[in-house]
């Protein structure tokens, strides 16, 4: 089963692809039938697939770095559109339209927030879904602490202003945390540790 999450508005379906684990993410209004499929990682005839069993009509990525984007040109060539943020669009081969810090995406009856989170790159972008306990965190934050950020264009003061203002001080304790790798979190358990990751300093 994919089936991650569901309330009476809504699927969250998710897909773990790649060579490197990535978690990809469809959200679904079960109203309408209409999805967006969070991050084109990797094995793209099978999201492909997905795409078309779960009627998602775009995609939104959570940043630009390579494991997250493998399967952004078969998907564009089928006819799917795939948004970025400015500041991550330089690292895709190709996208369609650049997505907004504190905007609204709607898909069937369902509202999706946007919220930057520069650190773990320029231009990471998180997820929430308006009525629903969730947050697609990407790379930026996991259980245990921030993403990583000792490569280009990593900021370590970024990512951990990012996860006290755009994060912690944002959510509630019991929201859900569905990052780009690995199994969910809550912002409860991950809030009192950021005096300790900051002192460890990764």
């Amino acid at each position: 089963m994919t089936l991650h999450w569901a309330d009476s508005r809504l699927e969250v379906h998710r897909y773990v692809v790649g060579p490197m684990d990535n978690n990809v993410f469809v959200i679904r209004c079960t109203e309408t039938g209409d999805a967006v499929l969070i991050d084109a990682a990797n094995e793209h005839e099978m999201l492909l697939e997905v795409c078309e069993t779960l009627g998602v009509r775009k995609v939104l990525e959570t940043h630009g770095h390579w494991d997250h984007i493998q399967a952004v040109p078969a998907i564009r060539d089928a006819g799917y559109e795939v948004g970025i943020t400015a500041a991550d669009a330089k690292m895709l081969p190709s996208y369609d339209f650049v997505i907004e810090d504190e905007s609204v995406i709607e898909v069937g009856q369902l509202r999706i927030h946007t919220h930057l989170t520069p650190g773990h790159t320029p231009g990471s972008m998180a997820y929430s879904i308006e009525g629903a306990p969730l947050v697609f965190s990407g790379d930026t934050l996991f259980p245990g602490g921030p993403g990583a950020t000792q490569f280009e264009d990593g900021d370590f003061a970024a990512i951990m202003e990012s996860l006290e203002n755009r994060f912690f001080r944002v959510f509630d304790a019991d929201t859900v945390v569905l990052p780009g790798h690995g199994l969910d979190t809550t912002i409860g358990n991950e809030s009192p540790h950021l005096d300790e990751w900051a002192a460890r300093g990764w």
